[in-house]
């Protein structure tokens, strides 16, 4: 009897064993079925390396190496002007900022979030300052206009808004119905490039300028400067998403409250009748004016 219990034992602990090794060979290979699914979902969409931001980061800050880092983005997601590679940014990886020469150091021109990519556009040239010399284009000049609150939007422009500038002065040609103040729209569109001492784009107060800087042609600049001083320089903000191009426009008092110019009446002046008498004089014959009887 004891040798038929130890037998039933034996046998019931060679399907308990055989059962786990079976449940364990499942197991396993339903793990290596997962695995090799979660690889070739990740190989189905290419990835490249990409620079981004390890932390927020703000306008006017040096970028060190400790403040990038790189990851797997997918390459049909790839903004234009990132940082691709292990090299990009820096020609050597150095351990901290300190150790960073000054001619491969990079300035933020525009504020960045944590895990954003780091693009050119936010970013100087190695070894530039972030001035308002790296927001001019080629060609372009910076021409400061005065401001105050009516004049400037009260505080409301920023660095990168486009604004119509409008003149407000007399025009005096020499006839009394041409004085006046007139309004005239004198450049559209232009681009502000620094407020006040500022060239920060992502400016999160409100103040009222003083000056404002704007991106103009040199020819631009010179009408700027000969409507700054003969009259008075107004803004007008342009939205973000206007393409419209504002016609020529010129408004005087007159046009303002409605005055039709009136006709100016022409007084036909009458010629004076002239009486003469003919008379000769040898053999010449001379006119003699005298006056009419009639």
């Amino acid at each position: 009897m004891r040798a038929v219990f130890g037998l039933v034992l034996l046998l019931g602990i060679a399907l308990a064993g055989g059962a786990v090794y079976l449940a364990k060979d499942y197991v396993g290979q339903y793990q290596a079925a997962l695995e090799r699914e979660r690889a070739d979902r990740q190989a189905a969409v290419p990835t490249i390396d990409v620079y981004v931001a390890n932390r927020p980061l703000k306008y006017g800050e040096r970028l060190g190496p400790e403040d990038i880092r790189l990851v797997a983005w997918p390459e049909a997601s790839v903004p234009d002007g990132v940082f691709v590679g292990v090299h990009s940014l820096y020609d050597e990886i150095y351990e901290t900022s300190e150790d960073l020469p000054d001619e491969l150091a990079r300035t933020v021109l525009r504020t960045m979030e944590a895990n954003e990519a780091i693009l050119s556009v936010k970013l100087t040239a190695p070894g530039e300052a972030a001035g308002i010399t790296s927001q001019l284009e080629r060609g372009m000049r910076a021409f400061a206009i005065r401001v105050d609150v009516s004049t400037g939007v009260s505080g409301f422009l920023r660095p990168g808004d486009r604004v119509d500038v409008y003149w407000t002065g007399q025009i005096n040609n020499g006839d009394t119905l041409g004085q006046g103040d007139v309004t005239k729209l004198i450049e559209a569109g232009v681009k502000i490039i620094a407020i006040d001492q500022s060239a920060a784009v992502d400016r999160e107060e409100t103040m009222i300028a003083q000056t404002v800087t704007v991106s103009a042609r040199p020819e631009q600049v010179a009408a700027l400067a000969q409507a700054q001083s003969t009259g008075r320089l107004s803004l007008s903000l342009v939205g973000a998403e206007d393409d419209t191009v504002a016609a020529q426009i010129e408004v005087d008092q007159r046009r303002l409250l409605g005055i039709q110019e009136e006709q100016r009446k022409q007084v036909q002046v009458e010629e004076k009748q002239v009486c003469t008498i003919r008379t000769r004089r040898g053999s010449e014959v001379v006119d003699i004016p005298i006056p009419c009887t009639n």
